[in-house]
């Protein structure tokens, strides 16, 4: 059976390139600061987002949650979006593990939190409030369509943030889609932020890691912070190498992925059934809502054709082109999700 797997940009398989950089990849130990491969990558990243350094994790959720270890303290405050992956999807690992409080402000479709919404979450000096320390922002907003924040937003996020004494965290696991679909360089977005975590795995195709950029003294803290929850690596120069290839040779080809997200936007969004503005889709991921049935249902139909999705809700579905898609998997996918439509409405 033909499969198209749309679940996520998550399960793209290394390039051959990467096989082959990873089997002759120099090493040493990494935890002592040996390893060449892992400090390339390190010197790699803290360049392309204007950081003075980076420090190699296991993955995002590691990289957010060694980013706020490493600014906040227990019972501080950070200020995240109702809808972002920290506040959702890491298991509340900020607060299981760094005793970390999150305060919600909503996101705006666009992924956006509304400024004076962050600013009136900031707590004031009172003993019976927790302290506020971290406004984290996320570049591209997955639950908002794969939405890149422009670099004008970000500036005033981060002009907040210094006027109030405050920090920034930007979750950039799709930092580089953003990048590729505004026509800037990722440090433009990257610029106000202090601490940058981006991912490897996803649409840049390597096999693990992130990495967590910003100051030599937050990296300094990033680094402890790491090592307690067990991420301290080895000879991990064999996954870095896989790491430099994504940064060199995945990042233009981004554009490839938003232009199928794009096409298969447009091919289903006139679909009965299917409820989906193609216009919102600007980078990889595409989210729509259904009419008249549930998404688990749709689901299982078309994954029985072997075009894999995701049930991000009772009746949403998301899907999230990559490295693997061609336009051709794209239009038969429309194909599957036309037939799937017809015979269950």
């Amino acid at each position: 059976m033909r499969i198209v797997d749309l679940r996520s940009d998550t399960v793209t398989r290394p390039t051959p390139a990467m096989y082959k950089a990873m089997s002759t990849a120099e090493v040493g130990d990494d935890v002592f600061g040996e390893d060449p491969t892992v400090n390339r990558l390190q010197e790699m990243a803290a360049e392309m987002t204007g950081k003075e350094a980076a420090l190699f994790v296991a993955s995002g959720t590691m990289g957010n949650l060694v980013s706020q270890l490493s600014q906040c303290g227990r019972g501080d405050e950070i200020i995240v979006g109702d809808k972002s992956h920290i506040f959702l999807l890491e298991q509340g690992g900020s607060a299981a593990l760094g005793g970390i409080h999150a305060r919600t402000v909503p996101n705006m479709p666009d992924g956006t939190m509304p400024l004076a919404e962050i600013e009136a979450a900031i707590r004031t000096d009172n003993i019976h409030f927790p302290i506020t320390r971290l406004i984290a922002i996320e570049n591209t907003h997955n639950r908002c369509c794969g939405s890149p924040l422009p670099v004008a937003y970000m500036k005033q996020v981060g002009d907040l943030a210094r006027r109030t004494g405050l920090k920034v965290h930007l979750d950039g696991a799709r930092l580089f889609n953003a990048a590729v679909a505004l026509g800037v360089r990722a440090r433009e977005l990257a610029a106000d932020a202090d601490s940058v975590n981006i991912c490897l795995s996803k649409g840049l195709a390597a096999p693990v890691g992130s990495l967590v950029c910003g100051s030599l003294e937050f990296i300094a803290r990033a680094k402890r912070a790491r090592k307690v929850v067990g991420g301290g690596m080895r000879q991990a120069g064999v996954l870095a190498a896989a790491g430099i290839v994504a940064l060199t040779e995945m990042i233009d080809r981004l554009a490839d992925d938003h232009a199928n997200a794009k096409r298969l936007a447009e091919g289903i969004a006139e679909v009965k059934g299917i409820s989906l503005k193609p216009e919102t889709v600007k980078t990889d991921i595409v989210i729509f809502d259904l009419v008249g049935i549930d998404a688990p249902t749709l689901t299982a139909r078309v994954g029985e054709a072997g075009v894999r999705v995701l049930a991000t809700g009772p009746r949403q579905i998301r899907a999230v082109t990559n490295y693997h898609i061609t336009a051709d998997d794209i239009d038969h996918a429309i194909r599957i999700f036309r037939k799937a439509m017809a015979d269950l409405m």
